[in-house]
Formats: C-alpha cells, sequence, structure tokens
C-alpha cells in the first residue's frame, strides 16, 4: 500500500481495521477490508495480531453477542481458503478484476456491471444491501474532480484501480480513504489512469461548494 495520509485518516483506518477483527462491521464494510486485505499485505500483520489478542480475551472473558454473524464467518472462511488453497487453485478462483470478496458479495464482476452517468467523468454502480447501507462503485475519470463535499456518518473507499488525491491525503490502488463529518474534501484523480473505487457510506453525502448545492437536490439518495 502507498497511502500518504494525515493522522486523523490512519485512526480511522486502525478503527475500521479493528472493527473488522472483531466482527462489528456491517457485512458491505466487511466486504470492503476483506477486498482490502485481498489487494495489499500491508495491514495484515495488524488484522492477524488483533484476531489473535481477541483470541486470548474470548478465552479469558465472558461471551458477547457478534452482530451480522453469518456475513463475517463467510467471510472469515472465504478469506481462509485463500490462503490455505494451492497458488494454482488461487489463480483460478481469484482471476478478474474485483478481488474475491467483491465479487462474491456482487455476484459479477466489472464486465457485467451496469454503469449509469452520474456527472461529466463520474459514472456509479449502485449496490443494493439489506442494511440500509450505501454501498457503490465509481468509474472516475483520470484528472477528474469530483464536487466538493462533505458527510453525515463515514465513507469508507477502497482504490481497485488508479488513485485520487483530496484533502487527506493521496491514495493508490488497494488503499482504503476514510472520511466523516470532519473532512470536506474534493478527491481528484490521478492523471494518469481512471480510478475505479468502491465506496460504503453509512450515511449520505452533503455536497458543500457552491456548485454541489445547485445539483444535490438531483443527485440519487
Amino acid at each position: 500500500m502507498t497511502m500518504i495520509a494525515d493522522k486523523p485518516s490512519m485512526d480511522r483506518l486502525t478503527e475500521l481495521l479493528a472493527g473488522y477483527s472483531a466482527g462489528t462491521l456491517s457485512p458491505a464494510s466487511t466486504m470492503l477490508v476483506a477486498s482490502h486485505l485481498t489487494m495489499s499485505d500491508d495491514n495484515l500483520d495488524f488484522v492477524q495480531s488483533m484476531d489473535a489478542f481477541g483470541g486470548t480475551l474470548l478465552e479469558d472473558g465472558e461471551g458477547i453477542a457478534v452482530t451480522h454473524r453469518d456475513a463475517i464467518l463467510t467471510s472469515i472462511l472465504d478469506d481462509k481458503r485463500e490462503l490455505e488453497e494451492p497458488e494454482e487453485v488461487i489463480d483460478e478462483v481469484a482471476g478478474g478484476f474485483f478481488p474475491l470478496p467483491l465479487r462474491q458479495f456482487l455476484g459479477k464482476d466489472i464486465d457485467e456491471i451496469e454503469w449509469k452517468s452520474r456527472l461529466p467523468g463520474l459514472k456509479e454502480f449502485e449496490i443494493e444491501t439489506s442494511d440500509g447501507a450505501h454501498v457503490s462503485l465509481l468509474w472516475i475519470r483520470a484528472g477528474q474532480a469530483m464536487p466538493t463535499h462533505t458527510h453525515d456518518g463515514t465513507e469508507s473507499t477502497l482504490i481497485l484501480q488508479g488513485g485520487f488525491t483530496d484533502a487527506t491525503g493521496h491514495y493508490e490502488c488497494g488503499d482504503i480513504a476514510i472520511a466523516d463529518e470532519s473532512v470536506d474534501h474534493r478527491p481528484v484523480a490521478d492523471p494518469d489512469e481512471d480510478c475505479i473505487c468502491l465506496a460504503v457510506l453509512d450515511a449520505p453525502v452533503r455536497l458543500t461548494g457552491p456548485i454541489g448545492r445547485f445539483i444535490q437536490p438531483f443527485l440519487p439518495r
């Protein structure tokens, strides 16, 4: 991972990874982190350390309820199978543009995605979920700037191709960028390649620039 981000962004990422290890994330966020871990091993040691620490606590403490148990268990087992399968089998299963957890979540790969144009230089594919989270794939033209916006909740974005820069740092393929209500930013795709990313939000974005406030009523919610 080549992410160059500020400290608050790194703290938010640490919280996300800890939530993944603890099993407290939504199915979509669990899938996003699992996809990240298949694309980059930079945070794998941290997650495994958290898993080991959590296992020690479970041995010494009382049981607690875990939300989204089935989705989390499926993701953990899929990750475990990937690590245990011989390399030639992994190549057969993992071949494709999307990382395996994302492909399993969608049931399709990028060549089956029905993109919709949202703004000049921006296409989106919205993913239906059962828990009310807003999940979408975004295709941003190289060099394109997104409207300035902030968030009423948290947005986690996994870069699948290319990269972008915003007020919090620069993110490339395999990185996770996290923004919340404290971040007012204007992501700009890298100039040399289209940026494709997966975004998971627990609340809609709120456009803050003058143009954004004008077009906000016409955007999908």
